[in-house]
């Protein structure tokens, strides 16, 4: 079992495919909810000579051709929500949506000390050894995520939760990523990737480092990764995209167990079992 296909898809680059793509089954243990399985599928490419920019074109693309293959209006309703695929997908910058949108003091920003402080009065739980692009994390999701309800794509991720994203060339802080949100939850996730296998290998050390101060979803080390990326790499954008959740935007699907055939599900106990025979 794998928890992503990436680096071995990457590998192929470096050996030479100009893309390359797969629709593949990913298993992580991050615990079960109506948005999260243990085991789901994922459509993942890389195209070699390309930007992350051109990825957002693409997908902005690949969404208008799936409205359009299954009859599906441009205003498309799920849950509570009437989402617009009509106008160009929102983009915007991650320290701009803390502000904008998550109504985060810009003050805080760049004061670890004010952010868990801020957190912790709001109710939420937060380590505060995390790095301080992890804490902009830790906002993000607890007061911007959510709000996301038309298709925005959000840009510039911080480095520091982007472990193998290239670094902005204007902004080292700043990684040359985006994620794309749509009814209150990530849907895809690219950036161009990181090629400098130094880097790498430094950032792959840093990830072993937060997961040590309690960072569960930090990046194992892969030294068979850095040593491929030793050979050269091109210019290369990649993007994963969540199938599961987006059967269940088009299908206005409130559960992820709706649009898989054999969830991971609670086991019935013998007195719930009872209970039901009962009524």
């Amino acid at each position: 079992m794998r928890i992503a296909p990436e680096l071995y898809l990457k590998r192929l680059v470096v050996g030479g495919f100009e893309a390359v793509f797969e629709i593949n089954r990913n298993f992580r243990n991050e615990g079960m909810d109506y948005t999260h399985n243990p085991e789901f599928t994922m459509l993942e490419f890389y195209w070699a000579y390309h930007t992350y920019e051109d990825l957002m074109d693409l997908t902005e693309k690949l969404f208008a051709t799936l409205l359009e293959k299954l009859n599906l209006p441009k205003i498309l309703e799920f849950e509570e929500h009437k989402i617009d695929f009509s106008k160009p997908f929102r983009r915007i910058a991650y320290r701009d949506a803390l502000i904008e949108i998550g109504n985060v003091d810009e003050k805080i920003l760049d004061d670890k000390d004010a952010i868990v402080q801020k957190l912790q009065k709001d109710g939420f739980k937060i380590n505060p050894n995390l790095s301080l692009g992890h804490l902009h994390a830790e906002l993000f999701d607890a007061y911007v995520e959510e709000k996301l309800i038309n298709p925005t794509f959000v840009t510039h991720f911080p480095i520091a939760i982007s472990p193998l994203s290239r670094r902005s060339d204007k902004n080292p802080d700043i990684a040359e990523r985006f994620e794309l949100f749509i009814a209150g939850r990530e849907i895809a996730n690219g950036f161009n990737e990181l090629n400098d296998p130094l880097d790498q290998y430094q950032r792959f050390c840093a990830q072993l480092e937060a997961k040590d101060a309690g960072d569960d979803e930090a990046h194992e080390m892969d030294e068979d990764y850095v040593k491929a990326l030793g050979y050269g790499m091109p210019p290369t954008a990649g993007q994963g995209l969540g199938i599961d959740r987006l059967v269940m935007l088009l299908a206005n699907r409130h559960s992820i167990r709706d649009v898989i055939l054999f969830p991971a599900m609670k086991p019935i106990t013998k007195n719930e079992n009872t209970e039901g025979n009962d009524q």
